[in-house]
């Protein structure tokens, strides 16, 4: 793969000045071409790492808050790079060997099929092994789900209730109960011969019905039921009905409710299916024009860029205006009618402040306030607005240039979610490890013929039933052992997971910030534009991102996922202190997590410019901070004005999308558009919201990715721009790069004339 167009390196000097950013160097074995993975490349990354600094002079100035010195032979992102935070990428290396190692154990010692699959009450299985055919469970008294426990100890339990459990081939379809007549019965006469198997495994069918039921050994009742979550609940509409055992007039609704909020949930997930299965591929056109208005807007930015930046400025002028008048109006108003603060006095309803005139005098002052500051910077500020529109317009002509750009965030989407989905495999596995443990346990300790009995007393569900006077002893799956190695370190290694989750995904998001970063600052260090872009920028920008600075992307990522641990820690021991309701700790708490987030967004930003300048210069990653720290600062209002107006613009860029995808859903999917003929039409729906809001969400999920792409082409170009003004001055030896529009905007040109042969030093 070319890293460049034919010409352009041929047209490159090579220069002598000790202030070069790179030297020819001789060469050897280990110069492959860029992009181009060969076996040893780590060694020789080591060899390259420690060479690098002896033999190429940099263009790092004595002092990083000095500008920046011309360089001659500079022409963009620097193709001779060695491979840097060489450490740090091993580490990282290592560590994803011990993450994958990780996925091995617990592939090894997880049983995930307590979570996907029911349990009865020897712990078997309900759908594999010997009840393949008897995929759903059946509770034998549903009702004391809600008379035995709390729904909160159902949840932690897995859904399992303090009654006998059986795995059954289909749920019950009618209601029956035993009557009086069939206690003297058998077994076999009663539950076999009906083809009622719902008894537990073993029952003789020559026992009799009573005592059967007595060591609840077979149910004294069946309600029609249907399959949710592999097992049988009951309808919530069934009428009322005795049943033996319960006492009062308890309703079915009730004894439901005990294990579910409402079993409704089982008829809404089916009108959701229908809905989806009827509306999936209007909901997929629904993407389609968030896609397409998000590629056009972005497009035509080079177009109405000015236009549309002036248009909201002065909509948050106008707003700021109305709050004024209204704020105005309102104190008025109280003001007329003496209301004031000193006859409410203090309160905690903060309701009742809108009745005083002092605080919509407060608010008038703070929206003036805002209001005039806003005005000097649109005088003040002038220039530098424009710069940024001007900056603006050059990013989407840049998108413009390299279309494959704006598909990048579809190959950072499936690096995540296999990050994710990884994880999330994992845990799951690590946390359904270990043996399954089975205890004696009885639905009432307190009957007479219990007090003997070996409760929770480790037991053998294979082994034949025990003989016992105590009703309803069984042998019950009870939960998982904890006393092996995996699980006595089991948390351990899940803190492990989640320092693998956020590093990874830290890792992947920096990994499309430094793509992306190169191919963009391949364009804005093009002298002629478009002969002198790269081939293929985007493809080599991958591949020589991942050859030379996967390292110092793990650093950067690693001091990222620190930060957010720590977030996480602080949220779990906040989370803890909310019982205890101490006031002073909560408010220490809410400082940390204040200052955290603070730090965090402070670090994502560094970050940020620290790929651009690794991306460009190929220096490690805290060399490249600090020069990307240090040229924001000699230019700090620049910074604040273009990273403003760039908001602005991408907040109204999402709000159209998502608008304008969220107004059609809604009239097309609640029948409005009339005149779309028959094929064009939405088919009645239960929950005409669900389509509405899935293509609101995909909409937003659509513009986020077209939209970050926009946001790092420009501040890469910013980044570009203002090494530019630093580097050159306009002369015959010495042009700037960037467009016209930013040079008229300047009052500044170049000496040599558009085409012409750039002057070798």
């Amino acid at each position: 793969m070319s890293e460049s167009r034919a010409g352009t390196e041929s047209r490159r000097p090579q220069s002598t000045d000790p202030t070069s950013s790179h030297t020819a160097q001789p060469s050897a074995p280990s110069a492959a071409p860029t992009g181009t993975l060969v076996p040893g490349t780590l060694a020789r990354c080591v060899y390259s790492g420690r060479t690098r600094n002896r033999t190429q002079p940099q263009s790092q100035p004595p002092s990083s808050g000095q500008p920046l010195k011309h360089d001659p032979s500079f022409r963009g992102p620097i193709k001779s790079r060695g491979c840097t935070d060489v450490i740090c990428c091993v580490l990282f290396l290592l560590f994803l060997l011990g993450y994958a190692a990780l996925g091995v154990v617990a592939w090894l010692y997880g049983d995930p099929r307590q979570v996907l699959y029911p349990r009865n009450s020897t712990g078997a299985y309900c759908g594999l092994g010997a009840n393949k055919e008897k995929p759903y469970l059946l509770y034998f008294n549903i009702f004391s789900c809600i008379l035995a426990t709390n729904i909160i100890a159902v949840a932690e339990q897995g859904l399992r209730c303090p009654t006998p459990q059986v795995c059954v081939s289909s749920c019950p379809a009618a209601l029956w109960a035993v009557s009086q007549g069939d206690l003297s019965r058998t077994v076999g006469e009663v539950f076999y011969a009906a083809n009622r198997t719902v008894c537990l495994p073993g029952v003789p069918r020559d026992m009799p019905v009573l005592q059967s039921l007595e060591r609840e050994l077979c149910p004294g009742f069946l309600l029609p039921s249907a399959p949710v979550l592999g097992r049988c609940f009951p309808s919530p509409n069934s009428s009322q009905f005795e049943f033996p055992g319960i006492s009062g007039n308890t309703s079915i609704d009730q004894g439901i409710s005990g294990l579910l909020d409402s079993l409704n949930a089982r008829d809404i997930s089916v009108k959701i299916f229908e809905d989806l299965a009827q509306s999936w591929y209007w909901i997929l056109v629904a993407l389609g024009v968030a896609l397409v208005l998000s590629l056009l807007f972005l497009l035509l930015l080079r177009l109405v860029a000015g236009p549309l930046v002036l248009v909201l400025i002065l909509g948050v002028l106008a707003v700021l205006a109305y709050g004024i008048y209204h704020c105005w109006k309102e104190y008025q108003l109280l003001r007329d009618k003496g209301a004031s603060i000193t006859q409410l006095g203090f309160t905690t309803n903060l309701g009742a402040y809108r009745s005083v005139q002092e605080t919509w005098l407060v608010a008038l002052i703070v929206l003036a306030v805002l209001e005039g500051i806003l005005l000097l910077m649109l005088v003040f500020l002038r220039q530098r607005i424009r710069i940024a529109i001007a900056l603006l317009k050059e990013a989407s002509r840049a998108v413009g240039q390299m279309m494959s750009t704006v598909f990048y965030p579809l190959v950072t989407f499936v690096l995540l979610l296999v990050c994710i989905a990884y994880w999330a495999m994992t845990a799951l596995y690590l946390a359904t490890s270990g043996q399954p443990q089975y205890v004696f346990w009885a639905p009432n300790a307190s009957l007479p013929g219990c007090e003997a009995a070996p409760l929770n007393a480790s037991c053998d569900p294979m082994a034949p039933p025990a003989n016992s006077s105590c009703p309803g002893l069984v042998c019950a799956f009870q939960g998982y052992l904890s006393t092996g190695p995996v699980q006595r370190s089991l948390f351990n290694l899940q803190i492990y997971g989640v320092l693998g989750l956020f590093w990874t995904l830290n890792w992947v998001l920096a990994l499309g910030q430094c793509v992306l970063a190169g191919a963009f600052a391949s364009f804005y260090w093009a002298f002629h534009k478009p002969r002198d872009i790269p081939t293929f920028p985007l493809s080599a920008a991958f591949l020589r991102t991942l050859r030379y600075h996967t390292g110092s992307l793990a650093f950067g990522a690693l001091i990222l996922t620190l930060v957010q641990m720590v977030r996480v820690i602080l949220e779990y021991i906040d989370h803890k202190l909310r019982v205890a309701q101490n006031p002073v700790a909560r408010c220490i708490m809410c400082c940390f997590k204040c200052c955290l987030w603070c730090l965090e967004k402070f670090i994502k930003f560094l970050n940020r410019n620290a790929y651009i300048m690794i991306a460009i210069y190929g220096k490690n990653f805290c060399v490249s901070a600090r020069d990307a720290f240090m040229l924001l600062m000699r230019n700090i209002v620049r910074v604040v004005v273009l990273d403003k107006v760039t908001d602005l613009l991408l907040l109204f860029g999402k709000l159209l999308v998502v608008g304008g995808v969220g107004v059609l859903s809604f009239f097309f999917f609640t029948g409005r558009l009339v005149g779309l003929g028959k094929d064009f039409e939405s088919a009645p729906l239960n929950y005409y919201w669900l389509p509405i809001l899935i293509s609101v969400v995909g909409a937003y999920v659509i513009a986020s990715g077209f939209f970050s792409v926009f946001g790092m082409c420009v501040d890469t170009l910013f980044l570009c721009f203002l090494e530019d003004l630093e580097r050159n001055d306009g002369s015959a030896a010495r042009p700037y790069f960037m467009s016209k529009a930013l040079l008229q905007i300047l009052g500044k040109k170049n000496d040599a004339p558009p085409g012409a042969k750039r002057k070798k030093p």
